[in-house]
């Protein structure tokens, strides 16, 4: 497995997103976050099609601090099933990496 994640997540608000990238970089479960949107969202809920606006946080953290990622995560997030997923990170710049391990708590 490796040893860094891409965490997607996505969020009604603008503020939403920035409170979870304010909360996660904060408590050393995040090196950094970006926050991209508006987008736009189809999908199916509770037997309906839905479309809405979100904002896309993209959350650069180490594999061994997924689950505390995701917990911190839900807390704050308004939906009942929130999107938390995760894509390992198998190549990158080794400077940037290094960065992002030393900005991870426990790493």
């Amino acid at each position: 497995m490796s040893e860094f994640l891409q965490v997607v997540t996505t969020i009604d608000t603008q503020e939403g997103a920035q409170r979870i990238a304010d909360d996660l970089v904060a408590r050393l479960l995040a090196a950094c976050v970006q926050i991209a949107g508006p987008i736009t969202s189809t999908y199916r809920w509770e037997g309906s099609q839905e479309t809405t606006e979100e904002w896309v946080c993209t959350i650069k953290t180490m594999a061994n601090s997924y689950e505390s990622v995701e917990r911190a995560i839900r807390l704050i997030h308004p939906y009942d099933v929130p999107e938390i997923l995760a894509t390992p990170i198998s190549a990158g710049n080794p400077d940037y990496l290094q960065w992002l391990r030393g900005q991870v708590e426990g790493a």
